[in-house]
């Protein structure tokens, strides 16, 4: 690292790669502003990217605007002589600890538990540069070093494994991460809430021991001592984590207990006795406010990777996300393998128009924007401002999904605002193209259960208007399956909704002039509920689709999922009935096989496998009937130009609705 001195001249020559516009990550960087000590340092699993799609840059921008001294330590190892936990000294008042934007097995293993060749949050995309159970280890190697220094850990990884949760990667029950990680105290969810009041109590000279009330927090406290009173709380207690070693049973009814507390308005504490401690998980902080949440998307990013990372090559998460704008937070989808309600909540925090408008002048400026907004989206793209007619209805509910299994009637689900933003960025000079590639609900729109005629109106209107400017050649939408029984499972629409979708999106496109632009699906394999014949079904309507399948996916279990409790447990948490689960890796390989009927080389174990489960008789139909298909293999990068693309649906399906005794009865006997 050059001495200051050298770095003010290099950043006089390049002042766009000037380090003092980061955060610092170095002692010399730190010695640069005039600090002697810090008040926050950071551990993280990831690069440092300051951009707000990154969890560790907001958080570090965030306690910056709270006045503190704050540095990051990205990606420290954990292998030598820890040398880069001790390099910028003790903090005055914690380290918080994350593994990254993602759960570091997660990051690290296939579905298969295959050891993944690369990382996305890592320069050049190499592996190797964070340890599995990432949050854990960092945690433990700082209490090792800094026993008398608070740890507050936080993130995906932290959030997912507040409570006892089934990790698949060890095939086992752990505790809360606040037990194996020896941390002091674990912010769940998005953190700015109950991070701020933390600063805000630590600065009025409160000890970080008493941190114990804050909501969205979690702590375990020590043996006998009871949980702090709280009048405005009222308490839900779990089995004990002993319980659900000894009875998975009692581990499933933990779960409905535990999703849906985390999707109510007006939530309960959730205990639970952990060996001789008492784990407390607070309540989450209610819904950010419009400013609130435009405060965090408005703090002073660079919007660019750390200058240290120059020559090290381009982080592939990051590369992804440069020129997009993410609009709100959370999803009321209620997916039972997503994770984003879990994390986000399931209420919608949506930014301002003028907000949103500021980041895309950001991006304007960066130097190497083309004129190309790459995604304006969110978890669900078209959940923008949406929440419920009547508030009170919302505060009572403890519904999972808002739109499974059918749409709330108190829900709004107008689109305007959501076209108002679409065409402000469209006219803002220096926009070119502002596509839309985060994953849209269809079901959202194509409901008429409880809506006006100005919310209908507002339905086709997105559509229309999605065809005719925000599509970058291609469509992602995600039916994930095809069987009506495993959607149930899965909470998500019949598939007949998906044809009707394709049909007016179709429409939509040819009136636009756009031809028929390609929809393209995401199918998920092995989830629980689905079995060889599910799958079958699966690939005779896609082939009759004209489908050639490549992005799809095996089933990875997750913490605080609905299906990885049942993958877990092999009964639904909700009613206890027994569910399918493919666990065995020859069963999940046999599920994934469907995905490529196509190759040649998949033949002979798919005519096996039909033969196996009594349906020779689709071999013929699925294996030998060479009609025409085409790959819809999305592009590694999205199309900058939004060119028409070959039309990857030519064959049309005779048959939208048949039902899938149709595709899975046997022939006739002729006589």
């Amino acid at each position: 690292m050059p001495a200051p001195s050298d770095t003010a001249s290099a950043s006089a020559r390049d002042p766009l790669w000037n380090p003092a516009r980061w955060l610092p990550t170095t002692r010399d960087e730190v010695l640069a502003r005039g600090w002697d000590e810090l008040d926050v340092i950071i551990i993280s699993g990831d690069a440092y990217v300051d951009h707000p799609a990154f969890g560790t840059a907001v958080i570090g921008r965030l306690l910056e605007a709270e006045g503190l001294k704050v540095a990051i330590i990205a990606q420290p190892n954990w292998r030598d002589d820890l040398r880069d936990f001790k390099k910028l000294g003790t903090p005055r008042l914690f380290f918080g600890v994350t593994s990254g934007c993602m759960d570091s097995m997660v990051n690290h293993y296939t579905a298969a538990k295959k050891r993944r060749s690369e990382d996305a949050y890592t320069p050049g995309g190499e592996h190797g540069f964070r340890p599995d159970y990432a949050t854990t280890v960092y945690s433990n190697i700082l209490k090792d070093l800094f026993p008398d220094v608070p740890v507050m850990i936080g993130g995906i990884e932290a959030s997912l494994r507040r409570v006892t949760h089934f990790d698949y990667w060890s095939n086992e029950l752990k505790p809360s991460i606040l037990a194996d990680s020896r941390a002091d105290l674990l912010i769940y969810g998005m953190g700015e809430l109950p991070l701020k009041e933390c600063v805000r109590l630590l600065q009025r000279g409160v000890p970080f021991s008493s941190l114990t009330s804050i909501p969205q927090t979690a702590v375990l406290l020590p043996a006998g001592n009871p949980p702090p009173k709280n009048k405005h709380w009222d308490d839900c207690a779990l089995h004990s984590h002993e319980e659900c070693l000894t009875d998975r049973e009692l581990y499933s009814r933990n779960f409905k207990n535990i999703e849906t507390e985390s999707n109510r308005v007006k939530a309960r504490r959730i205990l639970q006795q952990s060996g001789d401690r008492l784990l407390v998980v607070n309540p989450p902080f209610p819904v950010m406010t419009e400013s609130q949440i435009d405060a965090s998307f408005d703090l002073p990013y660079t919007r660019l990777p750390h200058p240290k990372y120059r020559k090290r090559g381009p982080i592939p998460a990051y590369e992804m996300i440069r020129h997009s704008v993410n609009m709100h937070r959370g999803c009321f989808g209620g997916c039972s393998f997503c994770t984003i309600s879990a994390h986000q909540g399931k209420f919608v925090a949506s930014r301002s128009k003028a907000s949103i408008l500021k980041e895309v002048e950001s991006i304007k400026q960066m130097p190497d924007f083309r004129g190309t907004i790459s995604d304006l989206g969110g978890p669900s793209a078209n959940m923008y401002q949406m929440k419920g007619k009547q508030q009170w209805i919302c505060d009572e509910c403890i519904r999972p999904s808002c739109i499974w299994p059918d749409v709330c009637r108190n829900l709004d689900t107008d689109h305007t605002p959501l076209l108002e933003i679409y065409e402000a960025v469209r006219n803002t000079e220096g926009v070119k193209h502002a596509f839309v590639a985060s994953g849209i609900r269809y079901d959202l729109f194509l409901h008429e259960k409880g809506a006006s005629p100005e919310v209908k109106e507002s339905h086709e209107k997105y559509i229309e208007t999605l065809a005719a400017h925000h599509v970058p050649g291609r469509l992602k939408v995600a039916p994930e399956h095809t069987s009506d029984h495993v959607l149930r499972v899965m909470r998500k629409p019949s598939f007949n909704l998906f044809y009707k979708f394709r049909e007016k999106f179709a429409a939509a496109s040819a009136k636009a002039g756009k031809g028929n632009t390609p929809v393209i699906p995401y199918f998920i394999s092995s989830h629980p509920g689905s079995r060889p014949e599910d799958m079958a079904e699966l690939a005779l309507k896609t082939k009759d689709l004209g489908f050639r399948l490549e992005q799809v996916q095996d089933f990875t279990p997750t913490p605080m999922t609905v299906a990885t409790e049942i993958y877990a447990t092999g009964t639904h948490p909700y009613d206890g009935s027994k569910v399918d689960v493919a666990r065995s890796p020859e069963d999940k390989e046999t599920q994934r096989s469907f995905f490529f009927w196509y190759k040649p080389e998949m033949r002979s174990a798919l005519r096996q496998t039909l033969s196996r489960i009594g349906l020779k008789h689709l071999a013929t139909r699925l294996l030998d009937d060479h009609r025409e298909t085409v790959d819809v293999t999305p592009p590694p990068h999205i199309a900058p130009c939004g060119k028409q693309l070959p039309n990857p649906n030519r064959r049309p399906n005779p048959q939208p609705n048949t039902p899938p005794s149709q595709f899975l009865r046997p022939p006739r006997n002729k006589k």
